[in-house]
């Protein structure tokens, strides 16, 4: 009976207050106009490169394929968490209802995943092309790419759905205050009031899995890559390979640096305010930098945008 009490007092949290990056007035304005402005860039270069894929045919190979799915993701990406961080910054900590705070969650974590997978598919594509040129039409094939890229997008989603699922069933009895400027899980398992051991077990295994499987794709890709070049006769074409990898391996660094520590760890993360800066690197920094790196660093990219600037 006195259980029953108990548990009929416990009122479910029906919504959540994020603080934001920043609760001290006064750098809130300058930060809101700096992640504003990466915001709206990351936006453009990406709609830059999406229409340059599609409109140029001399871009319709498969590694422009998967920068073509990675600048939709980014743009998808930034769009899932930047307007709570902006909000923040403009007007202050801000309340969100448990359902949309539940979406962002659902939305970010099938995003992140399948970030995961896409620069994995993106480093297999790379190894093929260098180390297995002669069989690059066979094994990179229109099918095979569609399929990679599916794959990506759809075990996104089923991950999220899982882990989404067992976090929107914990039970939030208050407070309610996240310390951070999106749902992310951490954030929302240290305010559950229930048994979080199953949702952290399962968020730690889904971790590990889509992180680290996906992180040893690339790294056994590019290990290849880097084995293939040093056996490359022109000093050339060596320098070109070595310098295309090594930027390409910045950014997969600092991506998966940062993931791996928030997500692929089997307990929850109490220092909230480094996790948030953890969050800034690859919600905000890498979209930024990823179209620079992958494409517009690129010469066949570059000249099909001075083509297309010519023509119009």
């Amino acid at each position: 009976m006195e259980r029953s009490l108990e548990l009929c007092n416990m009122t479910r949290v029906q919504e959540f207050v994020l603080l934001g990056l920043s609760t001290r007035p006064d750098i809130r304005d300058v930060l809101f106009a700096v992640f504003l402005t990466f915001y709206l860039l990351t936006l453009l270069e990406n709609t830059l490169i999406i229409y340059l894929i599609c409109s140029r045919s001399e871009l319709h190979k498969p590694m422009y394929f998967f920068l073509g799915n990675l600048s939709c993701l980014e743009m998808c990406y930034v769009s899932v968490t930047m307007p709570s961080l902006l909000m923040g910054l403009w007007t202050g900590p801000c309340h969100v209802p448990f359902t949309a705070c539940m979406t962002q969650l659902f939305l970010f974590i099938s995003l992140i995943c399948t970030e995961c997978t896409l620069l994995a598919s993106m480093a297999y594509d790379r190894y093929v092309a260098i180390c297995r040129p002669l069989h690059y039409p066979l094994f990179m094939r229109p099918q095979v790419c569609l399929g990679l890229a599916m794959t990506s997008w759809l075990g996104g989603l089923l991950v999220s759905v899982v882990k989404t699922a067992c976090i929107a069933s914990l039970s939030y009895c208050g407070p309610n205050v996240l310390n951070h400027f999106f749902c992310d899980v951490s954030p929302l398992l240290n305010l559950s009031c229930t048994h979080v051991a199953l949702t952290e077990l399962v968020d730690f295994i889904s971790a590990i899995v889509i992180l680290w499987g996906s992180l040893l794709v690339a790294i056994a890709s590019y290990v290849a890559i880097g084995r293939a070049v040093l056996h490359m006769p022109s000093a050339t074409a060596r320098y070109k390979a070595f310098s295309t990898c090594a930027s390409h391996l910045v950014v997969v660094g600092i991506f998966y640096s940062a993931t791996l520590f928030i997500y692929a760890r089997p307990s929850r993360i109490e220092a909230m305010d480094f996790n948030k800066v953890l969050s800034v690197i690859y919600t905000v920094v890498t979209p930024t930098c990823n179209p620079v790196i992958y494409c517009l660093r690129n010469k066949e990219v570059q000249a099909a945008f001075q083509r297309t600037l010519h023509w119009s």
